[in-house]
């Protein structure tokens, strides 16, 4: 492709990439207002959390099966159509569970459409420039917290917290369909002879590389979906606020992601992504550890933006290099898999660390949390340097 035609591509790329990370950040702020309303404690967030990404790493595994079959756009349509069913479902929710259910349905589908996603930018970006690619795919992320998150907390004090559901099931489904539309067909590894090496599972780069993921992907979870209940019930934080610390972080994001990814082409992932585990880890300790007080909050959101995008470009610039072209989305399903077991399981065992005093908001235990989080990023730098040196070996 030309270059002008490249960014394009990048660019709707990263349109349905915004729509999947919406739907999926949105949940947790929108915590403080549907908790009440579904009868649901706080120390049941992690479960809300983990129906979506117990049925996104089931689908992974079975995606490994067959993705590489299709042509990638028709895929990533199919998976795109059935998330946003599953969004829409939620703002039907009556309880916990109709609305784990309906976060299942939604798990199942945007699993296989964020591996498709990166499928894609592998497919057609060379490695020595994926890191600028990839970290242009992924400020969608950026701009859900400068957009969207404001937006959809916007809409839940205007409209009561189902309205951002329906918003964004509708919204998804008009830029979906403009997307897929204008999106090529991408065919080309339908046409290159299977690759005829060990088989996923028996190279050791590509276990150390999934088990980077489950790693970076479990130190996170443990954490990211006590933030809105930690901040309003323990600190005190206004939940009014909430959608200007997501727009400060978004913005940050938006601004460094880039900077991030040449950063990765340049220095490599190992350099980067250990800066942004220590510094991850750093402000784990001090804030949920420590519990450090008085918190500026905005400050602390904003360095914690940055942390995540030095990390999160890193290790998925290294993992786009570690399969060959016939089995990219069989590896990406299985990493996928492993991404939301991981998450799962770092909800799940944050939610069994913590539990809801008698106020019913503030969240007792989070130190324990925090030890768990922090001695898994200790790891990553050294998964990293690992996978690093597997794929330079020729």
């Amino acid at each position: 492709m030309t270059p002008r035609r490249e960014l394009g591509v990048l660019l709707l790329l990263a349109a349905v990439q915004f729509v999947n990370v919406l739907e999926f950040m949105m949940v947790m702020p929108l915590g403080p207002y549907f908790l009440p309303a579904l009868g649901i404690r706080p120390d049941q967030l992690g479960l809300v959390g983990a129906a979506y990404t117990i049925t996104a790493a089931a689908a992974g595994l079975l995606g490994a099966r067959f993705l590489d079959r299709f042509d990638r756009r028709s895929a990533l349509a199919f998976s795109l159509i059935g998330l946003l069913v599953g969004t829409a479902a939620g703002g039907f929710a009556r309880g916990l569970v109709s609305l784990l259910v309906a976060r299942a349905l939604a798990g199942a589908f945007g699993g296989p459409a964020t591996t498709l996603t990166m499928s894609i930018v592998a497919d057609l970006i060379p490695a020595e420039r994926r890191g600028r690619a990839l970290s242009l795919v992924m400020t969608a992320q950026s701009i859900s917290s400068v957009m969207g998150l404001p937006t959809a907390l916007w809409l839940a004090q205007l409209g009561g917290w189902r309205l951002p559901f329906f918003g964004v099931a509708g919204f998804g489904l008009v830029l979906v369909a403009v997307a897929v539309w204008l999106l090529p067909s991408f065919r080309g590894h339908l046409d290159i002879p299977s690759y005829a090496g060990p088989a996923l599972w028996r190279r050791r780069t590509v276990l150390f590389s999934w088990t980077t993921t489950a790693v970076v992907m479990a130190s996170g979870f443990a954490i990211l979906p006590f933030f809105p209940a930690y901040l309003v019930g323990n600190l005190g934080f206004p939940r009014e606020r909430l959608s200007l610390m997501y727009l400060a972080g978004g913005l940050t994001s938006l601004f460094i992601l880039r900077r991030v990814g040449r950063a990765v082409d340049r220095f490599g992932s190992t350099r980067i992504g250990t800066v942004g585990s220590l510094l991850f880890a750093l402000l784990v300790a001090l804030v949920f550890g420590f519990e450090l007080r008085p918190l500026p909050v905005i400050a602390f959101y904003v360095t914690f933006a940055i942390a995540l995008s030095l990390r999160n470009v890193a290790y998925q610039v290294l993992a786009s290099k570690v399969p060959a072209a016939p089995e990219r989305a069989q590896f990406q399903s299985i990493q996928s898999a492993t991404q939301h077991v991981a998450m799962a399981l770092g909800g799940a065992i944050g939610s069994a660390l913590t539990s809801t005093a008698a106020n019913g908001e503030t969240l007792v235990g989070m130190p324990r949390v925090a030890a768990l989080s922090v001695v898994l990023c200790a790891i990553v730098p050294l998964l990293l340097r690992r996978v690093e040196r597997g794929v330079m070996r020729p």
